[in-house]
Order: C-alpha cells, then sequence, then structure tokens
C-alpha cells in the first residue's frame, strides 16, 4: 500500500505525521494522522493509542486542540488519528452535519447507498492497524480513545474486541445511540430499520451483556449541552453494575462538549492507557 505524506513537524522532540492513502476496505482515499514520540525507533516499538474524533472533525482535531503529545512523548505512547469517515465526490453524504461525511459512526454499513463506503469498523479494527504496524515502528499493543460519536465508536470497537485492545477510554460518548436521536438518525440509514441490528453497536447494550472486559475510563462534562438528550451516561453507569464491568466514569461540574475539556483531562487518560498497555 502507497503512502503519501502531507506534511511533518518536529514536537517534543518526536514526529508529528500526516498521511493519505487508498483504502480497500473504504472503497476511497483516506487520510490518517500519526504522533511518533521520541522512543520510537527500529530498535524499539512503541505502543499505539487509536484515537476516534466526533462528528464533523477530522483526522486534525484531536492534534491540534488536545495537548495530548507532550505528555504522549514523555509516556512513549503513538497516537493514530483516523479520519471520521470516508471522503471523495463519489462517496455517499448528506445534508446534515450528523449523517454522511464526518458521520460515519464507526460501524460497517449495510444499506445502500452508504455500504459502499462506510465500512469504518472494518477500517478501524484491521486494515488500518495492518497499515500502521507493517510501516512505523510501533507493536501490536493498541488502546482505544475517542470523543462523542468516537467516543461511542472506541467503546463498541474495544468491547467487541477485547483481545485486541489494552485499554479503551471516552470524552463525552454518545453511551446509548439506540436510544439517541443522533444514533437513531444514523443506525437507520447505515444499519436498516431491524433494532437488533443496532445493538451490536450500542456501548450500553454491549457493556450489559459483557464476558470478556477491557478497562473502561470515561469523563463527562455536567454543562455539556448533549448530556441529557444524546449522551446518557447514566446508561454506562446501569449497564456495567448488570455485568460488573470495570468502568470508571467521572462527571465534571461546568466542563462542556468542547476540547477545553478533552484538554483539561487528556493527560489522565494517557496514563491510564500507558498503566494498561504496560501491564
Amino acid at each position: 500500500m502507497t503512502l503519501e505524506n502531507l506534511s511533518v513537524n518536529k514536537t517534543f522532540g518526536g514526529w508529528q505525521k500526516q498521511y493519505s492513502h487508498h483504502s480497500a476496505v473504504l472503497n476511497c482515499n483516506m487520510r490518517f494522522a500519526i504522533y511518533l514520540p521520541p522512543q520510537a525507533s527500529n530498535a524499539k516499538k512503541v505502543p499505539v493509542l487509536y484515537w476516534l474524533s466526533g462528528l464533523t472533525c477530522t483526522d486534525e482535531n484531536f492534534m491540534h486542540k488536545a495537548g495530548a503529545l507532550r505528555m504522549a512523548a514523555e509516556l512513549g505512547i503513538a497516537i493514530v488519528a483516523p479520519d471520521t469517515s470516508p471522503r471523495g465526490e463519489d462517496v455517499a453524504d448528506h445534508d446534515g452535519y450528523d449523517l454522511g461525511k464526518g458521520a460515519s459512526f464507526y460501524v460497517n454499513a449495510t444499506q445502500a447507498p452508504w455500504n459502499r463506503h462506510y465500512q469504518m469498523y472494518d477500517y478501524v479494527v484491521n486494515e488500518l492497524p495492518k497499515l500502521i504496524e507493517s510501516t512505523f515502528p510501533v507493536s501490536n499493543k493498541r488502546s482505544i480513545a475517542g470523543h462523542s460519536m468516537g467516543g461511542h465508536g472506541a467503546l463498541t470497537i474495544a468491547m467487541k474486541n477485547p483481545e485486541l485492545y489494552s485499554s479503551v477510554s471516552a470524552f463525552s460518548p454518545i453511551s446509548n445511540p439506540m436510544n439517541s436521536p443522533w444514533g437513531q438518525k444514523a443506525f437507520t440509514a447505515y444499519l436498516g430499520k431491524n433494532k437488533d441490528d443496532w445493538r451490536a453497536f450500542d456501548a450500553s447494550e454491549l457493556m450489559r451483556q459483557a464476558t470478556q472486559f477491557v478497562p473502561a475510563k470515561v469523563d463527562q462534562g455536567e454543562s455539556d449541552d448533549f448530556l441529557a438528550e444524546q449522551l446518557k451516561p447514566e446508561t454506562l453507569t446501569a449497564a456495567a453494575q448488570v455485568s460488573n464491568y470495570p468502568l470508571e466514569l467521572n462527571l465534571h461540574q461546568g466542563y462542556d462538549h468542547s476540547y477545553y475539556f478533552i484538554a483539561s483531562f487528556i493527560e489522565e487518560h494517557l496514563r491510564f492507557h500507558y498503566a494498561h498497555l504496560h501491564n
């Protein structure tokens, strides 16, 4: 697979790079960002944290706004941030911000016209890590994290693949998309009207039924405008109590849905992942 390097910047002794490549899974060109800490070399491979961003975002938002790279450099963790959906003129789209480009919900779409390109679950779980591990000085030790729609994606991907991930964390995740307007709109389009098919991509449903556990950390701002209608963190808490899932869920007074919130607690998340990646 041919990689095109779009940009490179040295920061905190490591390298922040952006690449494009053709994705066979998504049938289009894709872009991702990668931060390689100073510890990464041919002699030493470092673990990877995959970051999934939220609605309307790209691979750039987290790298530019989260303030994560200093701690990633200190801990020796690579960070990989894919784009949030397929892109291109022939990729299906929708007028609204919450469906189509920038709004993949990290599922494998089964419904036309979305199923031709929107196979983001397979891209994040299989195709992208194979590319990363075969190209860069990283190990096969993985953790995964995300924000909002990406928090939903991170939680569901980790719980569906507990053998692949050492830990999972999320900021302001869409915790129960089956009962969220955002989730209902996206799942109907991508997966069809049968709600039984939605359960495989609902974090609360997966957590309630879990028998294998990936340690999970979730942070949620109490002044988040989307808290009650869209995010519903209480459904995760209830699900964890059913399965005895190792979930740490923290509510933070005054914080909202923005990257100011993420930047305030991202170092705690990186330390959480470091502990489990080296366990």
